[in-house]
């Protein structure tokens, strides 16, 4: 395994759109990718020295937008290109702008989905930026992005996330499993059976369950704790037979 110096390497990091107003009240985005949740209904932004910044300062309402495959060259231009410099900087994505019915900031109505924020926090302020904590007002969705149930349907979107590797954008894929459900599913490691985590104790109906083995690997980690100068290996049924060997 190869080793590596720290680096902003945290996977995967959202290509996030933040919408807001400049002075002259003309809506502005800048592309971040540094952010992410923080509580139940907040969420957390780093934040550097931007003309965004600037209008934060002026007003702590703003919109967060997620890129996707097909806004992701607009996406990457409002990154890379500032609106001190490049005033008509919005007209050249050909993004459409309209006015967050709860906060005072844009909602790029190319984006299937947005967040209206307030600023609840800024952490470590300096004239380099700050941390936003900001309070989820309400979220807006494009009806043609949601699920037959009502709610967003994240799959339809076609997000994209940065890969700060190799500077690279990457199109999120397809469902590949369900949250919370098939984490309780157990795999025999001799037979390959299938079978479900249950609820309760079979034998005494406690619901006191932890995923835990015989404990060999446990024994191995605190055998090479203990004797460092020797080499440990582990020898198990699941490592060494097979079925009907």
């Amino acid at each position: 395994m190869k080793t590596f110096k720290p680096k902003s390497w945290m996977l995967p990091q959202p290509v996030l759109i933040i919408g807001t107003y400049n002075e002259d009240g003309t809506p502005n985005a800048m592309n971040a990718a540094w952010g992410g949740q923080w509580d139940a209904k907040e969420i957390v932004i780093s934040m550097g020295a931007h003309a965004t910044t600037q209008n934060l300062n002026r007003c702590g309402e703003f919109t967060v937008a997620f890129a996707t495959v097909d806004t992701m060259i607009a996406s990457d231009f409002v990154g890379i290109v500032s609106a001190k410099n490049t005033p008509d900087k919005m007209q050249k994505t050909g993004w459409t702008a309209v006015k967050s019915d709860s906060v005072n900031a844009p909602i790029f109505t190319d984006s299937p989905m947005t967040l209206s924020c307030r600023i609840k926090e800024k952490i470590d302020e300096s004239a380099e930026g700050y941390y936003i904590v900001a309070e989820i007002i309400d979220i807006a969705a494009d009806e043609k992005y949601l699920c037959a149930d009502g709610n967003p349907d994240v799959e339809k979107m076609q997000l994209i996330t940065y890969n700060p590797i190799q500077h690279t954008y990457i199109a999120l894929g397809k469902t590949v499993g369900n949250a919370f459900s098939d984490g309780k599913k157990l795999k025999c490691h001799y037979c390959s059976k299938e079978m479900s985590f249950p609820d309760f104790c079979p034998q005494c109906g406690s619901d006191a369950l932890s995923n835990s083995g015989t404990g060999t690997q446990k024994i191995e980690i605190l055998v090479k704790e203990l004797f460092p100068e020797y080499r440990v290996e582990r020898i198990a049924s699941d490592i060494l037979t097979k079925k009907n060997a």
